[in-house]
């Protein structure tokens, strides 16, 4: 059962802060995590997406494929250390090459995000944090927790999955926003994500941190 939609006020954030950063709950919502740090790149914007990761974290997730991106520009930039990640993230943000910069990165400080705000709106371009925690303090201006949820129905075929779906929980929103929860979808046509049809607002995200927000069915 859904609660009512909050006030327009609170609609879904759709346009991406210079900094953000996005958590998995668990394993099996790292593939919507991800999607979701890419949707966070300007629609109009042409400029190529980098991720940053270590050499480990690849090879424990795994590279994006390809051929799913849909002809999204995509630089993938392994490094040695955390150090190695910020310091690339940053220069990319900076630079102004880019639309798009994603750091897997755990462990960063205040003062390192603040530097990471700061090189994003000297480059316009938007920076996401992909840390395992949103545990700490942050320059952040969002903090989201992203999971997976049950597709949509297909049109066609009752028994084949549909649209893909994943539930966005913003559990820290500077400059007045409000915590919230919102089901998004894959739009087929446009490769990115909307607001699925019935949505709007989900109330507040879960206390717990983990598996779907209070409000969500099954």
């Amino acid at each position: 059962m859904f609660p009512s939609p909050l006030a327009s006020s609170d609609a879904f954030p759709e346009v991406a802060a210079p900094l953000e950063e996005t958590c998995a709950p668990t394993p099996r919502d790292l593939a919507a995590t991800l999607l979701f740090a890419l949707s966070r790149r300007g629609a109009q914007d042409a400029r190529p997406v980098l991720l940053t990761a270590s050499r480990a974290w690849f090879g424990e997730v795994g590279r994006p494929y390809g051929p799913g991106l849909a002809g999204l520009p995509l630089l993938l930039v392994p490094t040695a250390t955390a150090a190695e990640t910020l310091w690339v993230l940053e220069q990319a943000l900076r630079s102004g090459a880019v639309s798009l910069a994603l750091g897997a990165v755990d462990g960063a400080t205040l003062a390192q995000t603040r530097r990471l705000e700061f090189a994003a709106r000297h480059g316009e371009a938007v920076g996401v944090l992909l840390p395992r925690t949103l545990d700490a303090l942050s320059a952040a201006r969002r903090r989201w927790r992203i999971s997976t949820a049950p597709s949509a129905p297909d049109a066609d075929d009752l028994r084949a999955p549909g649209r893909g779906r994943l539930v966005a929980e913003l559990t820290r929103g500077r400059g007045g926003e409000r915590p919230g929860a919102w089901l998004l979808e894959q739009d087929d046509e446009t490769h990115r994500l909307r607001l699925a049809d019935r949505l709007a607002d989900l109330g507040p995200p879960s206390i717990a941190g983990t598996g779907a927000p209070s409000g969500l069915a099954a």
